[in-house]
C-alpha cells in the first residue's frame, strides 16, 4: 500500500572527482596513485509533492573493484561508462516507495541489464559485478539520503515503521547463486522479521579505528626516503601510532610470497605492541589459491611468535572473488582465526555460500550499496556471523555513511578508516563540519557532529567547489 513517505526520483547529477594520494596504497599485483570519485546528487519527490535532494559518493577504486591484465585507463574508462549510463537510468526510474525498495528495485533489476561491453571484448575486458556495484552504491546512497531529508528524519530512524513496513523476507529472492546453495533456504531465521530489528538502536557516539599497514607503507626508518612526503603527516609507522594513538592495525599482505608475509606480520607486531597496539588483523589480498598457504603461516606463529598470533582478531578475504568458481573449503582456516569475506560479499546470497564453503564473518562495505550492506548485515545476524566494516579509503561524504554503518551494524572492532593516510587534504571541506571524523584521535573517530536529517552530512554547510557535472 502507497505510503505518505514513499518518494520518487525527478533528478538525477552525476560528478567525477579526482584526487591523489599522498603515497601509493597496494591493492594485491597493482598500486593506486591516483583515484576518481563519483559523487550523486539526487532530488526526490513524496507522494504530496514535498521535494528534497540527497547526496552519494564512493571512490572508483579500479584496482580494487576491477582487477586484471588490461591497462587502467581502459578500465577506468569502462567503469565511467557505466557510472554515466547507469545515471541515466536511475534519472528513468518511475518506482516510488521507501529507499529500500528502490535501491532493492535498483540493484535486482537495473544493474545487472546494463551492459557497456563491446562487441568481441573478451573476458577480461568485461566489467565485473563488484565494479558495477560500486558505481550504483553511488546512487543508493543518494537515495537513502534523499529519502531521509524529505521526510525530515534521520535515515537510520527511517528502517522500521511507520517508513517500511515490508517484512526482511520480501528483499530476500532467489538468485544465480542459489542454484549451488544446498541446505538451509535464505530467508528461513528472516520470516516474519524486520530491517530495524537488526539495527543498533543506541549506535556509539565514537568508534575505534584500524590503520591500514600496506604493503608498500615504511616501517622501519631505514625504508624512509626522499621520495616520501614531508607534508606534515606522519609517513612511519611508529609515528602513525603515536601519533593517532592507534590501538587496532590491519596488514596488508602479499598474498604469493609466504615468507614475506610472515616477516611482515612479525615486524608489524613488534613495532606495534608495545606501543600500545591491541588488535591486528590480516589481508592476503585475494592472492592465495591454497588454504594450506595461510595455515602455515598462522601454525608459525603461533609457536614462534604467540604474542602476534593472539593479536590477530581475524583474517580477510585471502582467497580470489570468485567463491562460487574456485568453491574452496576455508574450514581449517576458520578454525584457526575467524575468517571474514570482504570481496566476495557481494551481497547476501555470496555470504550464504562463503558460510557453507566454512567462512565465518563478513566485512560489510556501503560501495556496494547501502541497501545491500543491511541486507547482509541482516542475514550475517540471524546467521552468527560476526561483522566488521572496511574501508575503501573513504575521503570526502564518501565516509560519513561508511562510519554510520559501522556504528548501527555492531561491528567486533570499530570500523577502518585509512584516507587520513593517502589522501588527507582531499576531506578538508568535510573536516571543517566534522573534524572528528577525518583525524584518528586516541585511536578512534567520533561521530558526535553529525545530525539532522539523511545521512547527517550538513553538506550545506561545506565549501566545497565541484568540477562540472557529467550528467
Amino acid at each position: 500500500m502507497p505510503r505518505s513517505s514513499d518518494i520518487r526520483i525527478t533528478d538525477i547529477e552525476l560528478y567525477f572527482l579526482p584526487v591523489e594520494t599522498r603515497v601509493p596504497l597496494k591493492f594485491g599485483a597493482e598500486s593506486l596513485n591516483t583515484v576518481v570519485c563519483a559523487r550523486a546528487k539526487i532530488t526526490v519527490e513524496t507522494r504530496f509533492g514535498r521535494r528534497a535532494i540527497g547526496w552519494g559518493e564512493t571512490p572508483l577504486s579500479v584496482q580494487w573493484a576491477w582487477p586484471g591484465k588490461q591497462p587502467f585507463s581502459f578500465r577506468l574508462k569502462r567503469i565511467e561508462e557505466f557510472a554515466i549510463e547507469l545515471a541515466k537510468q536511475v534519472g528513468q526510474m518511475s518506482i516510488s516507495g521507501h529507499a529500500m525498495e528502490i535501491g532493492f528495485e535498483l540493484i535486482e533489476n537495473l544493474i545487472p541489464y546494463i551492459c557497456v561491453d563491446q562487441p568481441g571484448d573478451i573476458p577480461d575486458q568485461r566489467l565485473p559485478y563488484l565494479a558495477k556495484l560500486i558505481v550504483a552504491s553511488v546512487f543508493d546512497q543518494a537515495i537513502h539520503d534523499a529519502y531521509g531529508n524529505a521526510n525530515d528524519v534521520d535515515i537510520y530512524d527511517a528502517y522500521g515503521k511507520p517508513f517500511l513496513d515490508r517484512p526482511l523476507a520480501d528483499f530476500f529472492v532467489p538468485g544465480e547463486i542459489d542454484e549451488q546453495v544446498v541446505g538451509e533456504t535464505a530467508d528461513d531465521r528472516l520470516v516474519g522479521r524486520f530491517l530495524d530489528e537488526f539495527i543498533e538502536g543506541s549506535p556509539p557516539k565514537e568508534l575505534p579505528v584500524w590503520h591500514l599497514v600496506g604493503g608498500l607503507d615504511p616501517i622501519k626508518p631505514d625504508e624512509v626516503t626522499a621520495d616520501h612526503p614531508a607534508d606534515g603527516y606522519p609517513v612511519l609507522l611508529k609515528d602513525w601510532i603515536v601519533t593517532d594513538g592507534l590501538e587496532c592495525l590491519k596488514i596488508k599482505l602479499r598474498g604469493n610470497d609466504a615468507d614475506w608475509d610472515y616477516r611482515r606480520l612479525v615486524d608489524v607486531g613488534r613495532i606495534g605492541l608495545p606501543l600500545g597496539v591491541k588488535h591486528l588483523s590480516a589481508d592476503f589480498n585475494c592472492m592465495v589459491r591454497d588454504v594450506a598457504y595461510v595455515n602455515e603461516i598462522l601454525d608459525r606463529l603461533q609457536v614462534e611468535h604467540p604474542d602476534v598470533w593472539n593479536a590477530i582478531l581475524y583474517v580477510e578475504q585471502p582467497f580470489p572473488h570468485q567463491l562460487e568458481i574456485l568453491k574452496l573449503d576455508v574450514r581449517s582456516v576458520s578454525n584457526r582465526k575467524p575468517l571474514f569475506l570482504d570481496e566476495s560479499a557481494h551481497d547476501w546470497r555470496h555470504v550464504e555460500y562463503g558460510r557453507l564453503l566454512g567462512w565465518s564473518g563478513v566485512a560489510l562495505k556501503t560501495c556496494k550499496t547501502q541497501t545491500g550492506a543491511l541486507l547482509s548485515m541482516c542475514w550475517a545476524k540471524v546467521h552468527d556471523m560476526p561483522l566488521m566494516v572496511q574501508d575503501l579509503t573513504n575521503p570526502m561524504l564518501a565516509q560519513i555513511p561508511h562510519v554510520r554503518l559501522a556504528a548501527h551494524s555492531g561491528t567486533i572492532m570499530g570500523v577502518e578508516s585509512n584516507a587520513m593516510q593517502f589522501y588527507p587534504d582531499a576531506s578538508l571541506a568535510e573536516a571543517q563540519i566534522h573534524p572528528g571524523l577525518y583525524r584518528r584521535v586516541g585511536g578512534k573517530l567520533r561521530l558526535d557532529t553529525l545530525g539532522g536529517v539523511g545521512f547527517g552530512y550538513r553538506a550545506h554547510e561545506m565549501e566545497r567547489l565541484l568540477p562540472n557535472k557529467i550528467l
